[in-house]
């Protein structure tokens, strides 16, 4: 009979060969004395990756999908065999630090059902990124870099722990996400469910941030770069979220805001840049969606706010009233978006 585990790792991996390696190593290398499965989701890639995982990583359990499904889609198919306590959603190019699993199981014991993270460090430069985040009032994401600081509003999903039948309790990823803040809804949805989300700096995991979609990170020039993809599927799943998870009365203030804000902002990089595609393929795509989507965002966000056990206030807690862009600008200013 085989051993059931404490633990499943899941891995999505998409054209990941680069770094798939090292990634499932450093699950390997855990100096971890519980029982751990490994489920890797191959979504359709193109390269070597399916070959590397049967020839080097044999105990893995591998999934291969004929089609691109997107990360939502993948993890969600893996947590729906996982037989592990618990779930470490993992990037395929994160490689953890070898007490992680140690410090979350550790963390879980401690605190309970809840979603828990680490530091995350940049594989490249070794330089801290976060320890979790907290949010703005517009959602977006403002890294911790305090040690002292376990409360935060959200774990990134390229390393997220989470008991399974929480997991189950919220429903896994909105698979209408395809990707891109799907971590921020499960972490909202959990909060609002008065479960704890933590992060615990003791240990970390190295990312190489911006291999999936490009950007994400503050360059050598210190310029903010992303991608055109990245930032049409981040404006638009923050906006999603932020509608299903604000409590009122909150939101009814906060969300015309919102709109206004995002058409503004659009506006004035589409005029700075000469480059119209930016309104268009962001900002306007993201407000014709959530008009098109209203009836389903309704419903989410009823279904939601009926379950909701904390009060606005405590919602807000882990929130940072200055919004993060603002200081972005004056820091770093107007970021480079590749077409």
């Amino acid at each position: 009979m085989s051993i059931i585990p404490i633990c499943s790792v899941c891995v999505a991996n998409y054209n990941g060969a680069k770094f798939l390696e090292a990634c499932l190593d450093s699950i390997l290398a855990q100096d971890f004395d519980q029982p751990v499965e490994i489920i890797v989701h191959d979504d359709c890639s193109t390269d070597n990756s399916r070959q590397l995982i049967r020839d080097k990583f044999p105990q893995a359990k591998l999934i291969t999908s004929n089609e691109n499904v997107g990360f939502c889609i993948s993890n969600n198919r893996m947590v729906a065999i996982a037989r592990g306590e618990y779930v470490l959603l993992l990037n395929n190019d994160a490689v953890l630090h070898q007490d992680a699993l140690k410090t979350l199981y550790d963390g879980a014991l401690k605190y309970g059902k809840g979603i828990f993270g680490l530091a995350q460090y940049d594989a490249e430069t070794g330089e801290l990124i976060d320890i979790g985040s907290f949010l703005d009032p517009f959602f977006n994401p403002i890294p911790n870099l305090d040690p002292n600081e376990p409360n935060v509003a959200m774990i990134i999903g390229a390393c997220l722990w989470v008991k399974k039948d929480l997991w189950d309790e919220i429903g896994g990823f909105p698979e209408w996400f395809g990707s891109m803040a799907e971590d921020m809804y499960l972490c909202c949805q959990a909060r609002l469910r008065g479960y704890p989300v933590m992060t615990f700096a003791e240990s970390g995991f190295d990312h190489w941030v911006g291999s999936s979609f490009g950007g994400g990170k503050v360059k050598e020039n210190r310029r903010l770069s992303t991608s055109l993809k990245r930032r049409k599927l981040s404006e638009l799943n923050k906006s999603y979220v932020l509608q299903i998870s604000y409590p009122s009365p909150l939101f009814q203030i906060i969300f015309p805001i919102h709109i206004i804000v995002l058409l503004v902002e659009g506006i004035i990089i589409s005029l700075i840049k000469f480059n119209l595609t930016i309104f268009k393929e962001i900002y306007l795509d993201c407000l014709i969606n959530l008009f098109r989507n209203q009836k389903i965002l309704r419903r989410k966000r009823r279904k939601t706010q009926a379950g909701r056990k904390v009060s606005p206030g405590k919602f807000i807690g882990p929130f940072r009233m200055l919004p993060h862009k603002i200081v972005m600008l004056l820091k770093f200013g107007i970021p480079k978006i590749k077409l």
